[in-house]
């Protein structure tokens, strides 16, 4: 049985009606008309068509683009927005009633996306707003790059890019321009302007099935804002191979869709499509500058990244080039209080971001390197962190599927950073030293792991560090790393507030401590001691299936849920433990 998309609705017919009453709700500036809910007009709450002595700007289309249009609604940017049902132009008698409810005698301008449905309603209640005497002007926008040049009426579809339009018109009715100079500058925006879409999934319409249109591994480059076909769908690429091509595809001199050239301003909007984190927004931003400065030679005036017409949960993004000359960017700088233009992107950018130094610590910090020749304690120790490092990196898949059912799915991930550093960096460590050592390998876990396994394992490494530094002028022997162990995990316990039981990695160490420390005490070999720890790390870590969770992520997950799976974080404690004692042994092994 095919059931329909989950979603945060009621009545998926009641979508539009509902997001226009919650918007209102939540901007006191905004106002929605009488006529509601089969008039679907957000209105400026401080407007009123009688005493209104500036021109309206006037946008509107299908809904599921939100924030477009009606969260630019506001003071400097739109007038009033006109809110059809889902991906539906909105009716003529809802437009022609937003043109009545705000235009006063300095008129009012259209802002229309390129679809036919929107360009004939707005378009007819342009003409019978013409005929009631109101002055009408009407700017269409289309700026599709994806699709070759078309042959037919249809012509270029409308984007994300109309959302700069929204706001050059705005502000320049804000300014006290007549209707004419208005829809001039609106014009010239929308001739400024390119935009490409790309994707990973299509959208799913309320109380519709999800599309499989795209397969696992595939994207689509130039689809349309309401999930219609592209310009091709290809395999997934890296970020950096997508926004190059998507810039090469709107700068392309032979469709010369915008009148861009080297030594330009420009100004780039990196729009998400609904279903994309905006970290991966940011990182498609990150990429864009450079490659238009160097590759391109354009100077890049203003960055606006984030949601700002989307196509309800499309998994994508779109990248919109705008030619930029001071006009145009004293527009764009110009304040608004339309709810969803970004803030804090306005006034000059510099040429270069200068970086700003990390202080440098106040503690005095020693340089160390690998020994020419290491000992016999050196190599031992080195074979233990490979082996232990190695083991982690080989564990990956499972620690983070044992993590996607009780905390956040990443400590494979996580525990990976922290031991392909540790790989990397131990050519520099001073392995004759194990005080000196295990401090080096907190400092790799430190600046490559994060999270707070991260922490608590830098703890870790801190704490044994200075019970090893204690003892510095003699041999290290087993007690010592025994020792060294105990304080470990009294610092992570101490910091952290787990203990014994509590479904941590601390069930994998405390019980591998105690058999340690019990084993020497009583005159055991060093080295079976070390292996017979191991194993009761093992039995540890295994152990916690059966335990509830009393600490981090898992604390908060149900007991039948963690009944099914190990802690991953004491699994990956036992595991490294076990890989270095077994190399321990085999060191010692091999050298008798």
């Amino acid at each position: 049985m095919v059931f329909a998309a989950k979603k945060f609705i009621n009545n998926p017919n009641d979508v539009v009606t509902e997001f226009i009453e919650g918007l209102v709700e939540t901007y006191h500036g905004l106002q929605y008309l009488d006529g509601f809910p089969e008039v679907k007009v957000v209105i400026r709450a401080d407007v009123s068509a009688e005493k209104y002595d500036k021109v309206a700007v006037i946008s509107g289309g299908g809904s599921g683009h939100e924030p477009a249009h009606a969260g630019y609604v506001g003071e400097g940017m739109l007038t009033a927005a006109i809110c059809g049902d889902v991906f539906a132009s909105p009716p003529v008698d809802s437009i022609l009633a937003g043109i009545r409810a705000v235009t006063g005698t300095e008129g009012c301008l259209l802002i229309v996306k390129n679809y036919t449905g929107d360009r004939l309603n707005f378009g007819l209640a342009a003409e019978q707003a013409k005929s009631e005497g109101y002055k009408v002007e009407t700017v269409i926008v289309g700026e599709d790059c994806a699709l070759p040049p078309p042959r037919g009426i249809a012509g270029r579809r409308g984007l994300a890019g109309t959302v700069l339009v929204h706001k050059v018109a705005g502000a320049a009715a804000e300014a006290g321009l007549s209707l004419e100079k208005v829809a001039a500058e609106a014009k010239c925006a929308s001739e400024m302007v390119g935009t490409m879409g790309v994707a990973l999934s299509v959208c799913t319409l309320p109380g519709q099935v999800t599309s499989d249109r795209l397969g696992e591994e595939k994207m689509e480059l130039g689809l349309g804002i309401h999930g219609e076909p592209g310009a091709a769908v290809v395999d997934v690429q890296p970020v950096d191979v997508v926004v190059s091509h998507v810039l090469q595809q709107i700068l392309n001199p032979e469709t010369n869709y915008v009148p861009i050239t080297r030594g330009n301003r420009v100004v780039l909007m990196v729009n998400g499509l609904g279903g994309t984190p905006l970290m991966e927004l940011m990182i498609a931003a990150g990429k864009a500058v450079p490659k238009l400065q160097l590759e391109f030679g354009l100077a890049v005036d203003r960055v606006y990244t984030g949601f700002f017409m989307t196509s309800l949960d499309m998994a994508g993004f779109s990248i919109s080039i705008m030619k930029a000359d001071q006009s145009i960017l004293d527009r764009l700088d110009a304040p608004t209080k339309a709810p969803n233009w970004p803030v804090g992107t306005d006034g000059n950018r510099p040429p270069a971001k200068t970086h700003v130094p990390v202080p440098p610590s106040r503690s005095i910090a020693e340089s160390h390197n690998r020994p020419q020749e290491l000992s016999k304690e050196g190599r031992i120790l080195e074979a233990a962190i490979q082996a232990a490092a190695t083991v982690i990196i080989s564990l990956k898949d499972s620690l983070n599927e044992w993590d996607a059912k009780v905390g956040d799915g990443d400590c494979g991930s996580t525990m990976y950073r922290g031991a392909t550093a540790i790989l990397e960096d131990m050519k520099n460590y001073p392995l004759n030293d194990a005080a000196e050592t295990v401090n080096e390998i907190g400092s790799s876990i430190k600046r490559a792991m994060g999270g707070t396994s991260g922490i608590i394992y830098h703890l870790l490494c801190k704490a044994a560090y200075a019970e090893l530094k204690a003892n510095a002028h003699s041999e290290v022997t087993a007690k010592h790393w025994c020792e060294a162990l105990k304080s470990s995990i009294t610092s992570v316990s101490k910091y952290g507030g787990a203990t014994a039981g509590y479904r941590t990695m601390l069930d994998a160490l405390i019980p591998a401590s105690q058999v340690l420390e019990e084993k020497l005490s009583a005159g055991e070999d060093p080295i079976s001691a070390f292996i017979l720890s191991a194993e009761a790390a093992t039995a540890g870590a295994e152990s916690t299936i059966q335990m509830q969770a009393q600490a981090g992520r898992s604390s908060y997950v149900s007991a039948e849920i963690i009944a099914t799976v190990p802690d991953p974080g004491a699994m990956a404690a036992a595991g490294w433990y076990c890989a270095a004692a077994r190399a321990v042994k085999e060191q010692y092994q091999s050298s008798s």
